[in-house]
């Protein structure tokens, strides 16, 4: 298998392994715990409310980071990398690219608009930017414009995803790009690490999982509906925010709406994000098709931990072999 990765990312972390950026829910807490655990934590900048904000928020980050590398230079602290995007009603878009070379971000994942505006910006200081796409037309037009790594939003993945198998959508992405890719979709184990390494991808993204863990922003209401949910309870809907995303059901319930009676939503706009209008997002809540394997609430170190007792044993019987193998 072809190793794409750059030693950035390989010296340094434990899995091949993205905690998702999350809307609401991934902040300075969940990125400095999933780092130091090994794994690459992520967050969306339009967390941060304020470009005041996200200045505090980076450096926190990169304080923190630098101060356990300090204390123990031997310690394997993956590398952190938010989530910009680069849609035209994005008022916020530029601010928060300065912010990025500023704190030279080590990796920048771009969603719902081209990723042209920070490619320039990241790579002149040898950051990565990978790019979020639902469909092979996106994928194709990612790139074009330079990006380093595609993320494959596939069938079943949370919040805003896409309908394609990871099956035909990563061969068929695989036929012209060869740079870095990252499976994301309904991954909840380490086996599901493996076999997307199998399948051809570099890295994949968790989401729900990390939603469910103490380090994450979550309510203790959404982090137990998760807990008894299953993926009978998602509903994949543009009705929020005029892009399809997977959401929880009884969350939509709880907030006074019939979820059979959604009206979609014509328009894709994601100004609210920045203006501080997102009691829907506080309320309304979403999940991947994973959900169904959440079944306690548990620290960013043991979710970690697990996932890489799981994909050592799957590691060792494929050393062990199988009927198959000498076919």
């Amino acid at each position: 298998m072809t190793n794409r990765l750059p030693t950035s990312i390989t010296e340094h972390t434990l899995l091949p392994l993205i905690a998702a950026p999350m809307f609401l829910v991934s902040g300075v807490e969940l990125v400095t715990a999933a780092c130091k655990s090994g794994v690459i934590g992520t967050f969306p900048v339009l967390n941060a409310r304020t470009s005041e904000a996200l200045d505090d928020w980076m450096q926190r980050i990169t304080g923190e980071l630098a101060a356990v590398r300090e204390t123990n230079p031997n310690a394997r602290i993956a590398p952190w990398g938010i989530n910009l995007v680069t849609h035209r009603t994005n008022p916020r878009l530029q601010s928060d690219i300065d912010l990025t070379v500023k704190y030279k971000t080590p990796l920048v994942i771009t969603s719902l608009g081209s990723p042209a505006p920070a490619v320039e910006a990241v790579h002149s200081y040898g950051g990565l930017v990978f790019s979020d796409v639902i469909n092979v037309s996106f994928a194709k037009k990612a790139a074009q414009a330079g990006v380093d790594g595609l993320v494959l939003v596939c069938a079943g993945a949370g919040g805003h995803a896409g309908t394609l198998s990871p099956f035909a959508f990563l061969k068929a992405v695989r036929e012209f790009f060869d740079g870095i890719i990252v499976l994301a979709g309904a991954m909840s184990s380490g086996r599901d690490i493996r076999a997307a390494q199998v399948m051809g991808a570099d890295l994949v993204y968790f989401g729900t999982s990390f939603i469910a863990t103490t380090e994450s922003m979550a309510t203790q209401d959404y982090q137990q509906m998760l807990v008894e949910a299953t993926m009978d309870d998602l509903i994949y809907t543009n009705a929020f925010s005029g892009a399809y995303a997977n959401m929880l059901k009884p969350s939509i319930v709880a907030a006074g709406i019939d979820p059979d009676a959604l009206k979609p939503k014509e328009n894709v706009d994601f100004s609210h994000l920045v203006s501080g209008e997102t009691k829907a997002w506080k309320h309304i809540w979403s999940a991947g098709q994973g959900v169904s394997f959440v079944r306690e609430i548990e620290s960013t170190a043991e979710l970690v931990a697990r996932l890489r007792r799981e994909y050592a044993e799957i590691i060792a019987e494929e050393m062990r072999g199988d009927a198959w193998t000498n076919l």
